[in-house]
């Protein structure tokens, strides 16, 4: 394999390094680095980041393939910078079987673009009536330790409990998608003045907030770890940052779009911006910012949820939730909690790359760009800046909801596995860097 040498690249920690990156191994960080043979890399004002993980993506496949492939998600991850995503169940068929999840891991592997891990579905088909294969699932080659019905709420609090109990033996976790359905039925936007007056069905946010009390709870009682998806709102905070008072085995995870966006934006009913959770207020915005800063929310995970465009193209009430988010998280963290000072780029390599791997027990990322660690990288310039836009989303879809709007900074080069899936800006095809 060809070895890289990077020069001159700033580290999450603001100093100046090369790195020499042999065999997909980050071998040495240093200055004055040299190497004949290597393929050079100039990073002079590029900050460089470990490899990004999403803890939350939506790839489709199989079954949805109209939407999003293996491979059209995973060129739109490593445009962004992610060099490894977890895949969510609701596919069809549902990955509720180890043959499923396999399925998914040897995509992953075919397309190159970014390690894939497949989430295992909770209960069979995301009915919520009876638990899925989850052992099966964890001896399988996809090794599942994240298990979800995303999309979906395990509402029956015996069958979470069972889950929750169940995963302990092999230090698996429950990512709950936290929605009480019955408080739910027909929702279409955040509830409050601006449901009423917009004449929309309102998402209370009690819904979230009640499911996660009880999960939190429940996982207290059996001593397991419990993972609250896509929190949206300034009470969820308060019961996150209460559990993890109580020493309770909770983590969470916030997505770029509710770091940035609110449900004012609903006001048009461009279904760009429809999305569960719904877009909140500013109070909720402003506590979730605020949470990721503290540590009470852990990570940044995208939800990147692709539609075909006739999904979205349609009456507010009719179209899909959801949004794209892999091509453009980065820029919009930077945007929302760097650029005012919350967060230093340290943490955001926590955020954004550590713990979601720690989280997903994927190997290798806790030692950030370190000799002997792997060569997942992406280079990033802080100063760059755009209008966003179709041109810059490399999956199927196009239902992002900051096309139009100025973001900060660009991806120049992303590495996995120490081979180029971008360079200079633009995607690289794994398998022919292989070739060469």
């Amino acid at each position: 394999m060809t070895a890289y040498l990077i020069t001159g690249a700033t580290l999450p920690d603001g100093t100046r390094a090369d790195i020499l990156i042999e065999d997909g191994t980050i071998t040495e960080v240093g200055t004055g680095l040299t190497r004949s043979d290597a393929s050079r890399i100039d990073a002079d004002g590029l900050l460089a980041l470990p490899g990004l993980v999403d803890l939350h993506t939506h790839l489709r496949e199989p079954g949805y393939e109209q939407s999003e492939t293996v491979l059209t998600g995973t060129r739109a991850a490593a445009a962004g910078g992610y060099t490894a995503v977890f895949a969510m169940a609701n596919t069809s068929p549902v990955a509720d079987t180890a043959g499923v999840v396999e399925q998914v891991l040897s995509l992953g592997e075919a397309a190159g673009y970014a390690t894939v891990r497949p989430i295992g579905a909770v209960t069979v088909g995301l009915k919520g009536e009876r638990l899925a294969e989850l052992g099966a699932m964890a001896t399988s080659r996809a090794r599942v330790r994240v298990f979800s019905d995303d999309g979906f709420c395990v509402a029956d609090p015996l069958l979470m409990r069972r889950a929750l109990e169940y995963v302990k033996a092999f230090d698996g976790v429950i990512a709950q998608h936290a929605q009480e359905p019955r408080l739910t039925a027909g929702a279409q936007m955040n509830e409050g003045v601006l449901s009423g007056e917009l004449g929309l069905a309102g998402w209370p946010a009690m819904a979230e907030e009640s499911i996660i009390a009880r999960d939190v709870l429940l996982a207290e009682h059996v001593g397991s770890r419990l993972h609250v998806c896509h929190i949206s709102t300034a009470g969820s905070v308060d019961v996150i940052r209460w559990a993890k008072a109580r020493g309770i085995r909770v983590t969470a995870e916030v997505t770029p779009h509710h770091l940035m966006l609110t449900e004012d934006l609903v006001r048009g009913y461009d279904a760009r911006y429809k999305v569960n959770p719904p877009l909140r207020t500013r109070d909720d915005v402003e506590a979730l910012r605020a949470a990721l800063a503290d540590g009470t929310i852990d990570i940044v995970a995208t939800d990147h949820a692709p539609h075909p465009v006739e999904a979205k193209d349609t009456e507010w009430d009719a179209a899909a939730n959801g949004m794209v988010g892999l091509e453009s998280a980065l820029p919009v963290v930077h945007a929302a909690v760097v650029a005012d000072g919350r967060l230093e780029w340290s943490d955001v390599a926590r955020v954004m790359s550590a713990r979601p791997a720690e989280i997903g027990r994927l190997d290798g990322y806790a030692a950030g760009i370190a000799p002997g660690a792997p060569a997942n990288l992406v280079l990033y310039d802080p100063e760059a800046s755009r209008t966003f836009s179709t041109d810059d989303l490399k999956g199927k879809g196009v239902n992002s909801p900051y096309l139009g709007l100025e973001l900060p900074g660009a991806v120049v080069h992303t590495l996995h596995d120490g081979r180029p899936t971008v360079a200079d800006g633009e995607l690289v095809d794994p398998a022919e860097v292989a070739r060469a």
